[in-house]
């Protein structure tokens, strides 16, 4: 972060609260002209500052009112083993996000299903059918308090 001024925060920061201005609306919020701004952000983009561009959705109104977070330990732990775990568990559409963790389990998932009778089926059909996998423990959520994609700059 060194190399980012005040100015290339400010840019990061109102693209994180909306991605989809223009940079005349951007340029026009931090009392520049357009042509400066639109050669930091393609600096931002090339320096890896920036990723990608997403559009937030509404899982609710996509039938994805489930959350569930669960919790897997591998039974064992060779390098061949957890990457063919890496790669199957990529594979399914349902699983959002993983992470590797340290602790009594391996890995964390967030599935996101319609309903538990999806999740039932999920678990039956696709999760455990990867190779192995020694235990699960699954965590349904009951109510989202808080959810930002903004990272603090």
């Amino acid at each position: 972060m060194e190399n980012l001024d005040h100015i290339d925060l400010q840019i990061l920061k109102q693209l994180q609260e909306n991605s989809n201005i223009n940079t005349k609306e951007l340029a026009s919020k931090l009392f520049l002209t357009v042509t400066p701004v639109y050669e930091r952000i393609k600096r931002l983009e090339r320096d890896g500052y920036i990723m990608k561009y997403v559009a937030l959705l509404d899982k609710k109104k996509l039938n994805l009112g489930m959350t569930v977070f669960c919790n897997v330990r591998l039974k064992e732990h060779a390098r061949n083993v957890g990457s063919n775990f890496v790669k199957d568990i990529v594979a399914l559409p349902e699983i959002i996000e993983c992470y590797n963790i340290a602790g009594d389990y391996d890995f964390m998932l967030k599935i996101l299903v319609e309903d538990m009778s999806s999740y039932q089926n999920f678990v039956m059909n696709k999760l455990s059918t990867i190779e192995n996998i020694g235990n699960t423990q699954s965590i349904f959520v009951m109510g989202e308090i808080k959810h930002s994609t903004a990272l603090t700059i």
